[in-house]
């Protein structure tokens, strides 16, 4: 383990990209932790909000440039990469999601211990010849993991049977349960939404405005959602590149915010919170919503089954990309106040009991101290291939 005379602390380097959504916010709860348990903690990632959330918190962040989808500017991106490591002199490196992962674990191939956090498959992302060049790559790549950590057993499943093989650590991922809390949802809708009938049954959905988050199933389900709940509204929260597609479909009933700095109050304006995605690792708005006493509606992607109280799976739970169960779903608790207070009720217990940031960040420093503990050993995962596991 590196350690200077100076500063005899643990050195970490977390690299991401991308800087926003569920990723920046699961780096941003690590660096905290982190840099409060005493470890010298830097972040490479391209300038950002991010980036300077993370200063604020006290970490070293180095800028590294770097696009978002992998392509011609890999190369210059792994040398620029290349040289944070040898300033920084990390004695661990984690890459979050699959463009930090390529680039991370091409730059330092296995010489620190790499921990790799895909944060859902990049091959899912994607169909035909990309598909089949972003699997191929994460089954070469693994030799160079020294621990794949997965935020659900779905997710590490899904790996598996891709024939992606090395070490792997299920962690779930984790909210901040005293920041996601419940509140009145009439005074939190009150300040939102002053123009909007205070007694609208309100969907709220967010998350980045993109293929995988699916807010393009939820519009095609809101026709029939407001044929049996004529006052119904629903708000997509967050922006990204199908915001345009997605205003052009949506009738006046939905309303778009655009992106915000705080999720929490619409959370708590709303009856019900929905994401209907098409991948996930394990969504954080689902356990951000429950943490706020909200009941949600979500489909059955990787994650997502895990992240429910077991009791909550056969109303919350439904097939991804079909608009006529999500309707059904959603209409059939809007109009039942008291059932929606008793699931609310159960999914913040169940976020309280397993997925308590706190956890994730206890857990994610078990794994650092067992692969420092354990010296060149712990470098690399076994190179030998598996074959993949058939349904």
């Amino acid at each position: 383990m590196h350690q200077s005379a100076t500063d005899p602390r643990p050195r970490v380097l977390h690299v991401t990209q991308p800087v926003d959504g569920g990723v920046a916010r699961v780096v941003t709860d690590l660096a905290r932790a982190q840099v409060a348990a005493g470890l010298h903690v830097t972040v490479a990632c391209p300038d950002s909000l991010l980036a300077a959330d993370l200063r604020a918190l006290g970490a070293d962040v180095r800028r590294w440039r770097a696009t978002r989808s992998p392509g011609p500017a890999l190369l210059g991106e792994v040398r620029r990469l290349a040289r944070v490591i040898e300033e920084v002199r990390p004695d661990l490196v984690h890459a979050h999601s699959a463009k930090a992962g390529l680039a991370g674990r091409i730059a330092v191939r296995g010489r620190i211990p790499t921990v790799f956090q895909p944060h859902a498959w990049s091959f899912e992302a994607v169909g035909g010849v990309t598909a089949a060049l972003a699997l191929g790559w994460e089954r070469r790549a693994a030799r160079w993991s020294a621990r794949t950590v997965c935020v659900s057993e779905a997710e590490r499943r899904t790996g598996l049977r891709a024939g992606i093989a090395g070490r792997w650590s299920v962690i779930p991922n984790g909210i901040d349960t005293e920041r996601f809390r419940p509140a009145a949802a009439d005074t939190a809708r009150a300040e939102l939404l002053p123009g909007i009938d205070p007694a609208a049954p309100l969907v709220v959905c967010v998350g980045r405005l993109c293929r995988q988050k699916g807010q393009d199933v939820l519009l095609w389900a809101w026709d029939a959602v407001l044929r049996r709940v004529p006052r119904a509204r629903l708000v997509l929260v967050g922006n990204g590149p199908e915001e345009g597609r997605l205003r052009a479909r949506a009738p006046e009933s939905v309303l778009f915010t655009g992106a915000v700095a705080d999720a929490v109050p619409w959370y708590r304006a709303a009856d019900l919170v929905v994401l209907p995605s098409r991948w996930e690792g394990m969504a954080l708005a689902p356990l951000e919503a429950m943490a706020c006493g909200r009941p949600v509606v979500v489909t059955d992607v990787d994650g997502a089954r895990e992240s429910l109280p077991p009791a909550l799976a056969p109303r919350c739970l439904v097939p991804p990309e079909n608009p006529a169960a999500l309707a059904d779903a959603v209409a059939a608790l809007l109009p039942d106040p008291s059932l929606r207070a008793s699931l609310g009720h159960q999914g913040r217990r169940h976020v309280l009991s397993t997925h308590d940031v706190r956890h994730t960040s206890e857990a994610v420093a078990g794994l650092y101290r067992g692969l420092l503990d354990a010296g060149p050993a712990a470098r690399v995962a076994p190179t030998e291939y598996r074959e993949p596991i058939h349904s």
